[in-house]
């Protein structure tokens, strides 16, 4: 793989890993710390979130499509398959996001109102988990990533 895909693939990890880590440290508590309403600040998350979801989509189809072909690039050299760890950690953070954003957010407006299977807080807490997963994998595959940079380096 040349050096420019290469560093991609191993930064975009952190680019990633960053501002999951921000949103969930900083910009989510921010407005329940500031807003009059919960109802209010709810809404200002949401609104983030809403741009998290298809930013994790964009970052995962890049970082699998260098995945995917770095682990091409050792399968045809003979060290590795076609299918390595990274592209798995990849497609759990995507499957953390399609469930927890576009499964389980779209039932929480009628869980609130008493319909649904679940409750809202039900929902929530699955979609907290979920986000929580997510940071935890792309976590290891930021992890991951540093590590082979430096085993390069050495």
């Amino acid at each position: 793989m040349n050096g420019w895909r290469e560093r991609l693939r191993c930064a975009l990890p952190g680019v990633w890993l960053g501002g999951l880590a921000c949103l969930a440290f900083v910009a989510t508590p921010a407005p329940f710390a500031t807003l009059p309403t919960p109802a209010e600040a709810g809404k200002v998350v949401g609104f983030m979130f809403a741009r998290e979801a298809p930013t994790s989509l964009v970052l995962a189809v890049l970082l699998l499509l260098l995945e995917r072909a770095a682990a091409a690039e050792r399968a045809e050299r003979g060290t590795g398959s076609g299918f390595s760890v990274n592209m798995g950690l990849v497609l759990g953070a995507v499957a953390c996001t399609v469930i927890g954003y576009y499964v389980l957010q779209p039932m929480m407006a009628p869980a609130r109102s008493g319909l649904g299977p679940l409750s809202f807080g039900q929902l929530h807490g699955l979609s907290f988990g979920l986000f929580g997963v997510k940071m935890l994998l792309v976590l290891a595959l930021a992890w991951r990533a540093g590590g082979s940079r430096l085993a390069k380096a050495g």
